[in-house]
């Protein structure tokens, strides 16, 4: 299948190397604050929050960082929760997954700075139950959503993880 220009874009960007992220579990009343990215051939992929880290920065400045650029909202950074290897070539990161409070701001669909503007991957931002959750098909989810039972079992986990990385195949 010919690559569009969104999948081209996340490949030179983020591809081929291996990249140190940092995301956060945002929860409140019952709901989990998801991102829908658009991953380029018609794929999509829900996930929290989250991003890249840049070098100099510790992981809780990074993790404010990417709320406010993706959502608009400021935060505190709670407790470390698990760490999580994405493999998808030409896909590998490092994931780092925290639980985050909301302290401010505004909810918004924000941007990627490191993409250009007509390649801008987040589609949505929007707060979602577990059964909301749990009606989207796996290839749509970040792995760390796969067979979740509830919200809470998200801040349980600790370790290592990689689901098998085949999420995007």
């Amino acid at each position: 299948m010919p690559k569009d220009k969104i999948s081209k874009e996340i490949e030179a960007k983020f591809g081929n190397h291996l990249r140190s992220r940092v995301n956060g579990i945002l929860i409140e009343d019952g709901k989990i604050l998801m991102i829908k990215h658009l991953m380029g051939n018609g794929k999509i992929m829900w996930s929290v929050p989250g991003g890249g880290m840049h070098f100099g920065h510790n992981a809780s400045e990074n993790l404010k960082r990417e709320f406010s650029e993706e959502t608009g909202l400021d935060i505190e950074v709670k407790d470390y929760l698990f760490v999580h290897e994405y493999l998808a070539t030409p896909l590998h990161a490092m994931e780092h997954f925290f639980s985050v409070e909301k302290i401010g701001g505004n909810l918004t669909v924000g941007t990627d700075p490191e993409l250009y503007p007509d390649s801008q991957i987040i589609e949505e931002v929007t707060w979602m139950s577990i059964n909301e959750i749990r009606s989207l098909p796996n290839e749509a989810l970040h792995q760390i959503f796969w067979g979740i039972k509830s919200l809470e079992d998200l801040v349980l986990l600790r370790g290592y993880f990689n689901f098998e990385n085949n999420s995007l195949k």
